[in-house]
């Protein structure tokens, strides 16, 4: 069998129980082989039997739920997988995007950032399941049609079993870019530190702003166009690898150059904790902060390489 019925394999086994798939794939593999063969030796070609033997199997999330004795009843068989897709599409990332921006907004107003992003997060995909299914559950009810296209092989995802880089893994990342790329104008502006006059204490030294800070945004951003190109390759390649070791460097050179000159830090933040100007303290903070610095760098490059040098063979 070629790659279509391998894909259909894997579209059906990845929702049954990992016991059995080994089991029903050997039985489901054989028993569409052999309904090719059937065709096959009626002269029909080979590549069209193939289609049409997994055209009339169908979805492949519907039979993998007869294979495991799933019955699709929440809603009703003929509109639980719609329902679920899109139940799953809505909370993959509307309350986390939700969340965050109360999040940013509440913090910038002064407010408990943190607890009201979590809080309208879980508002938000709580009203979101709860409306999509009263819907789904009322065009069950009224046997309204949805009007879906038929299945058809063209619609069975692609395989991603060597895939080192998942949809997960580039939202995890870009999440973080994103926050750090908003934190740094947001700690200007509310750092939480309070100053003398009840104001607000920035983090950094302001007069970064001239260069220094544009510069690291300039490069978290085109980190986050590194790992757009990450996901849509699906792997390290060695220019991958070179784009990601330039943004490391890029971003860690000037971190660890203004911390070791004491150029990063707000002098007026460093004054404002006694603790720093006792002794070695704030030489220490210095030193924690460039080899902190220093090592992810080289974690992240080396990461990326050694994967790289796996995906050869």
């Amino acid at each position: 069998m070629t790659t279509l019925t391998d894909r259909y394999l894997a579209a059906t086994l990845r929702s049954v129980p990992a016991a059995r798939r080994e089991g029903i794939a050997t039985e489901l593999r054989a028993s569409i082989e052999d309904m090719v063969e059937g065709r096959t030796a009626g002269g029909q070609d080979a590549a069209a039997a193939e289609r049409e033997v997994l055209t009339e199997l169908g979805d492949p999330d519907t039979l993998a739920a007869r294979y495991a004795d799933r019955r699709l009843q929440l809603i009703g068989p003929t509109y639980y997988l719609a329902w679920e897709r899109l139940l799953k599409l809505l909370l993959s990332f509307v309350p986390a995007l939700v969340g965050v921006l109360v999040g940013l907004v509440e913090a910038a107003d002064g407010g408990q950032g943190i607890g009201k992003g979590i809080s309208a997060a879980i508002t938000v995909a709580v009203q979101i399941a709860f409306w999509v299914t009263v819907v789904f559950a009322v065009l069950e009810r009224t046997n309204t049609p949805l009007h879906l296209p038929a299945w058809s092989v063209d619609r069975l995802p692609e395989d991603t079993t060597g895939r080192q880089i998942t949809l997960v893994d580039a939202a995890c990342s870009i999440g973080f870019l994103v926050l750090l790329i908003a934190y740094l104008p947001l700690q200007h502006f509310r750092s939480f530190v309070p100053a003398g006059d009840d104001g607000n204490l920035p983090i950094l030294d302001p007069a970064l702003w001239s260069f220094w800070l544009p510069l690291l945004i300039a490069v978290l951003v085109a980190s986050i166009g590194l790992e757009i190109a990450k996901y849509r390759v699906g792997r390290w390649t060695w220019p991958l690898v070179a784009a990601n070791a330039a943004l490391d460097v890029a971003f860690a050179a000037p971190v660890v150059w203004l911390m070791s000159t004491d150029r990063l830090l707000n002098p007026d933040f460093v004054a404002r904790f006694e603790w720093l100007g006792e002794g070695d303290n704030l030489r220490h903070l210095a030193l924690a902060v460039v080899v902190g610095t220093v090592l992810v760098a080289l974690w992240s490059v080396i990461d990326s390489a050694v994967k790289a040098h796996r995906n050869r063979g």
